[in-house]
Parts: structure tokens; sequence; C-alpha cells
């Protein structure tokens, strides 16, 4: 399996990053998420970091080096870190729940699977074509589809969503896949604060003409531009697709053994040693970065 990718994250108009992504993968199996901490709520940074660390968890403990089923996997690990979150709010006596939306894609045996609970989005761009993307959980994205049967005259504002993790009820998950890849296709992982300033139509457009190196920095100095001082957390992880054979560029798993995990994710979880690393906005971008440098000497020497 050979892929490359690239991810950056900008605090914006915001007090603070409440944005969190990663990957992980095996010799067989690769998995890219990213959550979005709910402003409005306590500790979304927290939120956000225990389902990705939740996620990474159960991968780590169930790809080997496969998934039997990518769907279910999706599905229960997310449902996973919203119990985890209910956990930590309990445990720790919290008048409210931290919240978090979340996006995760698994590249498995030539295929793409992914799943989404909240509005932050997967794209998934072949040449300057959008081949998918992720329907937010939000009522506006619901009313778009709804007025398509029955118009709807009142408009709702978009940042109000019915379903995240961490809220009472049961989290929404919505799961595709699996979707055959092409060599260079590539997937986009995003929080709101890209996509609210950013169009579709742009984001294919910059995602299909530059490599994913410049395409994702250039997406989100974009939106923090349009946005100004009242941004949002922007925070964009893509994945270019380049085969199940090994080539000349990115990170390359097929010399990896049965047994071997590697991860940008911290994988404990709430209640464990060490579970929750307390990561102020310049550790976050540090370590952005030298993974980013990483990735880009491995390139140069593989050349």
């Amino acid at each position: 399996m050979q892929f490359s990718v690239y991810q950056v994250s900008r605090k914006g108009g915001r007090e603070k990053n409440e944005d969190r992504m990663g990957y992980c993968y095996t010799r067989d199996s690769g998995l890219f998420a990213l959550a979005d901490g709910m402003g409005g709520h306590p500790e979304g940074e927290v939120a956000s970091q225990l389902a990705l660390q939740t996620l990474a968890a159960m991968f780590q403990r169930e790809a080997k080096p496969r998934l039997p089923d990518p769907l279910r996997f999706l599905h229960d690990s997310i449902v996973a870190g919203h119990h985890q979150l209910l956990r930590y709010a309990t445990e720790r006596a919290l008048v409210d729940t931290p919240r978090t939306t979340v996006v995760a894609c698994l590249l498995q045996g030539n295929a793409a699977y992914w799943a989404h609970c909240g509005d932050s989005r997967l794209y998934l761009v072949r040449g300057d074509k959008l081949v998918a993307r992720t329907r937010d959980h939000s009522y506006v994205e619901l009313q778009e589809t709804l007025s398509q049967v029955v118009p709807m005259a009142e408009r709702l504002n978009r940042n109000v969503l019915f379903t995240c993790l961490g809220s009472p009820g049961k989290p929404v998950v919505d799961t595709a896949g699996p979707l055959r890849l092409h060599p260079k296709d590539r997937v986009l992982l995003c929080s709101d604060g890209l996509w609210s300033s950013v169009s579709d139509a742009e984001i294919t457009g910059v995602l299909a003409a530059q490599a994913i190196s410049d395409a994702v920095p250039e997406l989100v100095e974009r939106a923090l531009r349009v946005a100004g001082d009242k941004s949002d957390n922007v925070t964009a992880l893509a994945v270019e697709w380049d085969g199940a054979e090994d080539t000349d560029s990115g990170v390359s798993t097929n010399a990896l053994g049965e047994e071997v995990f590697a991860s940008t994710i911290q994988a404990s979880l709430a209640g464990e040693p060490g579970s929750l690393d307390e990561l102020d906005d310049a550790e976050i971008e540090r370590s952005i970065r030298e993974i980013n440098e990483a990735i880009q000497r491995s390139s140069g020497k593989r050349r």
C-alpha cells in the first residue's frame, strides 16, 4: 500500500485550536481521521482528541494487519468515541459533556471506506471531478435535501447540528464504501472552518491542480483570508492514493511486518496512563510540521 499525506491546522481567530487530526496504518490498512471540538460546550479540544484516540486504539487492536469489516469498524469505533466522552464527563462530574464532530476514512485493498458524524467533511477527487462528498448532519443540509421534495421557505443556521459525539442521544453515523480507488485519487478531510469559506468547486479545483503538499496549505490559507479575524479553526488532511504497489514517493507500507503499527495519534484511552496529553497550539503545529517534513524527506530519498 502506497500513499502520500499532508495536513495543516490553524487556530484562525479563535482563542484556541479545538481541531485534531492524524492517521495510523499497518501493512495492509490505513486510517485517517479529523475531529472538530464543538464550541459552546466544555473542553472541545479534549473531545476531539478523545475521539481520535479511541479510533486509533481500536484500529491498533483490530487491524492485524487488515480489518475484516471496515464499515463496521468505522461505525463501532466512532460510537465508542461517543461513549468515551460520556464516561469522561461522568468521571469528572461535568455539568455538560464535551462534544465533537468526526470524519474518518479507511484505505484498504485498493478501496476507500468512510464515516462521519456532524459536519466535518470528506471530499474524494478523481482527476478534476468531485466523486464523493459527505453530507453534513446539520438542519441546513437536511432542509436542502427535503426542499427538493417539499418547498421550505425558512432558512436555518448552518452551525446547528442534529447529531455529534457527546450529545445526550445516540449519535448518527453515516458510512460509505467500498469505493475502488484509482492511482492519484485524492481524499480530503476538513473541518467546517475550511468548507464554510471555500466552495466545493474551489476545493476540487485546487486539489486537482496542485500537489497535496501545496494544495492543503493553499486551501487553509484561502479559508483564513476569506473569513478574516472571525475565522474558525481551519484544519485539513489530504491523502493521495498511489496504489497497492511501491512507487517513488510517499509512504510505503509493503515492507512492514504483520504486527507493525505506526501512528501520529496517541492511542491510549481515558482512564489509562497518559491518556490525555495536554497539547497547546504551538505543540500541535510543531508536531504537524515535523510529520510533514519527515514525509517530504522520505519522498526526496526515494527520488
